[in-house]
């Protein structure tokens, strides 16, 4: 389990929602307390836009010493398993927060939803209707013009308890009867007229298995479960903020006393070339145009976590991004600013060369090992020093030299000199090309007095090369990402479809990199920045004998550079 957030630390800057708190509990409200929940559906992977709503949520809670609750929207088994509650519950707790002895099921409370909903019916309502969902859909009118009453809205109490119980016992096939609540067909809310309570699902769940084969709408369930768990503040994203009037009129049907939970509104995260619908996301994954919910192309709290992404990184980008009333569009060049900023602080620094051109020293002894004195983090004096081999033979970047390089290019080229960094100068003096012209190999000569990269007689040298030992290295596997999306919008093409723009260059294999030996015992999620070159991380597919790293990002920050840093 990831470290858990210091309590006193707020998680998201103060914003409209912790002012609506502050004045609650100014005025006494709910006796001080603030009580939040993350309720989850498990149909799905969690992405970076639950990261936000899980950052506000635990976070509002930690900002006023309350409690949050975890619990799962578990109200519709066709769509539901067991693998996406655990996942929930590991990106939770990876993110850095904790629920403690507060798990909830919304199939914990299916008995007490049962009574209420049997309640309304012998109150007048809720009614048990015939009509299929296209039918009652057809009914509902515009917001401007009433809908129709359905012919059986009249059924008297004795008969829709009867056929409420046979729905329970499975007297009916899917689809044939539901419980709709009787509100007023004419209110310009749509959600208030006569929303559906139950449906018939023959499915067993991953929980209650065949107990049940009706279960309730998520407008019904959800407003409850916070009422009977003693949620004070409901957070949910902007698009139910036209069904809480339905939530209120649930609990107004249900409450015994004054308490009562508050839903506040925010607006849901967007990003720039990303698609972050659970349907569309699962589309991808179920027709293998990504490896699987956690490829590290996907949003995914599991995907980023696997691209490299750190718990702080994503806590500091929900605080950068705020919390508003008004959807937007951020920009993922922010997400990705937030990653590095994190990494530049605490990764790791190695060399590793993903393109390599095999360099020999003529001049050097053979044989000879020498380390190097390399320095860990520049940003942190206290992660000292690491040792890297140099010997005759090396390996540099391919693009790093040119046969005929222009003014401008100041990298190796036929009689050039330049910095080995932490190694010595060298000079190359001889191209080797293969029978079809391509360079195979460069010939160089270096100067022992330049031990360290350091001049000896003042001498500049404008170029300077990461590089890595042909004969003590780690040989592994990179995997260069890109944006999944060509389309700054892929979801704003309503005529097309949105995998229409997908990037067909969003994954890059290169077979045959070499790494200094520091990274050779390094295990899953270990973070690097490999210099010149980027953030990595080590793969879960890596194994004893070929590690994998994934680049996390490159070293070019987008984001600052548009805001002139």
């Amino acid at each position: 389990m990831s470290e858990k957030i210091p309590e006193k630390e707020p998680v998201v800057k103060k914003n409209f929602i912790h002012q609506i708190v502050e004045e609650e509990l100014n005025a006494g409200k709910n006796d001080g307390r603030v009580h939040t929940r993350f309720p989850p559906e498990p149909n799905g992977y969690l992405h970076i836009g639950h990261a936000k709503s899980i950052c506000l949520n635990f976070g509002t809670a930690q900002k006023y010493n309350g409690l949050t609750n975890l619990r799962f929207d578990d109200t519709n088994p066709s769509k539901e398993e067991t693998e996406y509650v655990d996942s929930i519950k590991e990106d939770v707790h990876w993110l850095g927060f904790d629920w403690g002895d507060r798990e909830f099921f919304a199939s914990d409370y299916f008995d007490k939803l049962y009574e209420f909903a049997t309640k309304l019916i012998k109150e007048g309502k809720a009614y048990v209707d015939d009509q299929d969902a296209e039918t009652i859909s057809s009914q509902k009118g515009t917001p401007t013009r009433p809908g129709l009453e359905s012919p059986h809205r009249q059924r008297s109490v004795e008969e829709n308890l009867d056929l409420f119980v046979r729905m329970r016992d499975g007297e009916f096939s899917d689809g044939e009867k539901v419980l709709r609540a009787k509100i007023d067909m004419a209110s310009p809310n749509m959600h208030m007229r006569d929303p559906i309570l139950y449906r018939i699902m023959k499915t067993p769940h991953h929980r209650t298995g065949d107990k049940w084969c009706i279960y309730p709408m998520y407008d019904f369930a959800h407003g409850q479960c916070d009422y009977w768990e003693g949620i004070t503040h409901s957070i949910c994203t902007l698009e139910f903020e036209v069904h809480r009037p339905l939530y209120n009129w649930f609990i107004d049907q249900l409450k015994t006393d004054e308490y009562r939970p508050r839903q506040i509104e925010f607006a849901r995260l967007n990003l720039t070339y990303t698609v972050m619908s659970k349907r569309k996301l699962l589309e991808l994954v179920k027709d293998k145009h990504v490896s699987g919910w956690d490829d590290p192309r996907m949003p995914t709290v599991s995907g980023l976590r696997r691209r490299g992404y750190t718990p702080e990184s994503i806590r500091n980008f929900a605080e950068r991004i705020g919390v508003t009333k008004v959807d937007g569009m951020i920009d993922v060049a922010l997400l990705e600013h937030s990653v590095r900023e994190d990494l530049n602080k605490k990764a790791q620094r190695v060399m590793g060369v993903l393109n390599p051109l095999k360099v020999v020293i003529t001049n050097y002894p053979e044989g000879q090992v020498e380390e190097m004195d390399a320095i860990n983090n520049p940003e942190n004096p206290e992660a000292g020093k690491r040792k890297v081999p140099f010997t005759r033979e090396i390996y540099i970047e391919r693009e790093d030299f040119m046969e005929e390089p222009p003014r401008k290019f100041f990298r190796l080229g036929p009689g050039r000199e330049v910095r080995l960094r932490y190694a010595y100068f060298v000079t190359c003096t001889d191209v080797v090309k293969d029978e079809q012209g391509e360079i195979v190999e460069l010939h160089c000569t270096y100067d022992p007095a330049s031990r360290g990269g350091n001049s000896p007689d003042g001498r500049k040298v404008k170029g300077t090369l990461h590089w890595v030992s042909a004969t003590e290295n780690v040989e592994a596997e990179v995997r260069l990402y890109d944006r999944l999306f060509l389309d700054e919008d892929p979801n704003g093409h309503k005529d097309r479809d949105f995998k229409e723009f997908m990037n067909p260059n969003s994954l890059t294999v290169l077979d045959k990199c070499y790494i200094e030996p520091f990274v050779k015992d390094s295990k899953a999620l270990d973070s690097f920045q490999f210099e010149r070159l980027g953030y990595f991380n080590v793969d879960s597919d890596s194994k004893a004998d070929k590690l994998v790293f994934n680049r996390t990002a490159q070293l070019r920050d987008n984001w600052a550079k548009k805001q002139g840093k």
